[in-house]
């Protein structure tokens, strides 16, 4: 009889002990299948923390334009930046704040400050806002409208400081108009949004300009029509995916400034703190399958091994009949590998039902902080999404195939040592 005939009709003989085996492996495969899931919703979590979070690369050059920052940031190194341009500008038709306090000094000393409060307002030409760091950690909120993004360039657009906007009865839709350093021109601005910095007013005497609330942010091209001559950046902002893009950065921005003069500055504090959570995830799924793949086979091992011993008298009966050895060690492979099988689809049916709540749980609770720490920063982080997916499926067959294979065929070696007539007159 072709010993794969004589497999099935085996387990269907011995229904109990076939369902034991089948308990076992859906539980080794449901185990293995539950790594391979976290290992990629983790990778996938991971990469989108980089795109989010990332690495922040701050530049600092004497003579730094906002040409010289496009150029660097068009670099397929940088998801995003943002250079700061500030200036001094004066208002029309709206009345800019003032201290409360009284101005040191008495009369004299108002008239030597006088050129100093003539552009009463601190314009910061920007790329996209949300990059600030009081914007990204969230000190700084927009409380109505919205910030500053990349699409303004070319427009003549402002965000305005809360105490500024209730002081005018300004609100997101409003003009207001700025006059240039020089006094030589006046610019509409286009009110999109405003602001609340938590900095409290000084409680002395402080210049109009300094006042956290005559703080405006607006695009670079409007802040290099305020101010004179040629407008220099104070410092520009990269955000690249990790670390190790820091030294290619460096690179191109030495290529395009010039080697030295210049401040390279890598803040990865955010990335380290909140990537490295999620990367331990990958790592506790990545152990996990070597653990269940090792611990599976011991116990299918185990297993076999006690069925083997059971059926010595079969095998003596098999052997005394002229059967090969080898295809009594066949046989067993054939059984177990027959019940890994629909074992690998039962364990992919409780993937799809339940991986989606266990892989939320662990994910939520090792990377919640990153996730919820980046949406405090105004970046969104997609939720971890753990699906059920063919190559993930194939993985865990491959797997338990395997350990079909070296489950049977490392005690199926003591098959080879059997002879038909001792086994037999240990039955009798």
């Amino acid at each position: 009889m072709n010993f794969v005939k004589r497999a099935g009709m085996s387990l269907g003989a011995r229904k109990s002990k076939t369902a034991a085996l089948l308990a076992i492996f859906v539980v080794i495969c449901t185990l293995l299948l539950a790594g391979f899931l976290l290992q990629v919703a983790a990778a996938r979590l991971e990469a989108d923390a980089q795109r989010v979070i990332g690495v922040d690369v701050t530049v600092r050059k004497k003579g730094l334009t906002s040409a010289l920052v496009d150029r660097l940031g068009a670099s397929d190194l940088v998801h995003r930046y943002n250079p700061e341009l500030p200036v001094r500008a004066g208002a029309r038709g709206f009345t800019p704040l003032t201290s409360h306090a009284p101005k040191p000094g008495g009369t004299g000393a108002g008239k030597r400050k006088r050129g100093a409060e003539k552009d009463p307002l601190s314009v910061n030409g920007v790329r996209d806002s949300d990059m600030l760091l009081p914007f990204s950690y969230g000190s700084t909120k927009i409380t109505a409208g919205r910030g500053i993004t990349p699409a303004d360039a070319g427009h003549d657009v402002a965000v305005i400081e809360q105490r500024l906007a209730e002081k005018n009865h300004l609100k997101a839709g409003d003009t207001v108009q700025v006059r240039s350093e020089d006094g030589k021109r006046n610019v509409p601005l286009t009110v999109v949004g405003i602001f609340q910095d938590p900095t409290q007013d000084p409680t002395r005497w402080t210049r109009p300009h300094e006042l956290p609330g005559n703080t405006l942010y607006v695009p670079v091209g409007t802040a290099q029509q305020l101010g004179t001559g040629i407008a220099t950046v104070s410092e520009a902002v990269f955000k690249i995916g990790s670390t190790d893009r820091a030294e290619q950065l460096h690179v191109e921005a030495e290529r395009l400034l010039g080697k030295g003069g210049f401040g390279f500055r890598v803040n990865d504090k955010a990335y380290r703190d909140q990537v490295r959570p999620i990367q331990r995830v990958g790592t506790f799924a990545g152990l996990i399958v070597w653990v269940i793949a090792l611990a599976g086979a011991l116990i299918l091992g185990l297993v076999v091994a006690l069925q083997i011993r059971e059926r010595r008298a079969e095998l003596g009966v098999l052997l005394a009949m002229g059967e090969k050895k080898w295809k009594l060690v066949g046989q067993h492979a054939v059984e177990v590998a027959a019940v890994a099988l629909p074992a690998v689809a039962l364990a992919a049916l409780a993937g799809s039902l339940a991986g989606q709540h266990a892989g939320d749980a662990l994910l939520d609770r090792q990377a919640g902080k990153p996730v919820a720490a980046a949406g405090a920063r105004g970046a969104e982080i997609a939720p971890a999404e753990v699906r059920v997916e063919p190559a993930a499926v194939g993985k865990v067959a491959g797997i338990g195939l395997g350990i079909s294979l070296v489950s049977t065929v490392v005690p199926g070696i003591g098959i080879l040592r059997l002879y038909p007539r001792s086994i037999l007159a240990d039955t009798e």
